[in-house]
């Protein structure tokens, strides 16, 4: 996938479907949006466009209801580039360009520049000055200049409509099954494994202590979760928290045992995914406490992934 930082670089040799938005997370909605974009390019043989914007508008706009975001820009474009996307396009989100008149952006940019052949927007999205550029007024403006507008249709779970922001809400209330139906794939977390107290090491469960780089961390507990070690996904069990046990700490924690591995971790980038939620953080009467807690959770974890749906879910992560 080729990325281009503005659109003054991007490919023009071929006619484009495009969509855009933040894309945060890239939930079933997002999918069903990019998998539009995908097939309708292939079909006429034209490059299979995202524009997605970074920082988030309304960090820029409203900065103290700004959301943190689920995934980082660079794991959104890799995503994407999973889903099929040939040519992403990153627009630095600014208050010059959000005062940009969305009928100019869409003569200018859309049209002119990247010569799209089609659009498709997410339900409700609205860009550009006064959040004017909306489906109605593309399909106004495709009758002018030529290209196809549409809108794709939401994805709902439980009668809901699947967001970017209702999927927050339930990492943060633990509640990670539901969150990975709505992603359409456990959620990840992702980090650079750092020292730490090296407690672990000498209770007999040494753990890889990331550096977080996602800012959405789910509710603090225990967690069976696979973790990503060269190019294999492995059984792990994480703790997310302050570690009340040891006085806590300002900062949250993840801390992960990988089941059945010795190795050093120490430097590398882990990706770890979230899978099942086992019980609450809580402060404990000491070592040896924690420690037989730390045995039961290795032994729910062990028995949670000889589940056939499990087995199979990690084969194909």
């Amino acid at each position: 996938m080729k990325i281009f930082h503005g659109t003054e670089n991007a490919n023009i040799a071929r006619p484009c479907v495009l969509t855009l938005g933040v894309f945060d997370g890239l939930h079933l909605g997002h999918q069903q949006i990019i998998r539009t974009v995908v097939d309708r390019a292939k079909r006429i043989k034209a490059t299979a466009t995202a524009i997605t914007f970074d920082p988030h508008p309304r960090a820029v706009l409203h900065p103290e209801s700004a959301p943190p975001l689920l995934q980082t820009l660079d794991q959104r474009l890799s995503y994407l580039e999973f889903l099929g996307i040939e040519q992403a396009i990153v627009i630095n989100f600014s208050p010059e360009f959000a005062s940009q008149f969305a009928e100019d952006f869409i003569r200018d940019t859309l049209h002119d520049r990247l010569r799209a052949s089609e659009i498709y927007l997410g339900q409700g999205f609205a860009f550009g000055r006064g959040r004017g550029g909306n489906i109605e007024l593309l399909r106004r403006m495709s009758e002018e200049l030529g290209f196809v507008a549409d809108e794709v249709d939401e994805v709902r779970l439980r009668g809901r409509r699947i967001s970017s922001s209702l999927i927050r809400e339930e990492l943060l209330a633990g509640r990670v099954n539901l969150a990975r139906r709505m992603l359409g794939r456990p959620y990840g977390v992702e980090g650079i494994v750092v020292r730490g107290d090296r407690r672990g090491h000498t209770i007999g469960f040494p753990t890889a202590n990331l550096q977080a780089h996602n800012r959405v961390i789910p509710k603090f507990g225990v967690y069976a979760t696979a973790t990503l070690i060269d190019g294999k996904w492995r059984r792990s069990v994480t703790n997310i928290g302050v570690r009340p046990t040891f006085g806590g700490g300002r900062e949250p924690s993840v801390e992960t045992f990988v089941l059945d591995f010795d190795g050093d971790l120490y430097g590398i980038a882990l990706r770890v995914r979230i899978l099942h939620r086992i019980r609450n953080e809580r402060k404990f009467n000491g070592i040896d406490e924690l420690t037989a807690q730390i045995n039961d959770d290795v032994k729910h974890a062990r028995n949670y992934f000889l589940r056939p749906g499990v087995r199979n879910m990690l084969a194909i992560l």
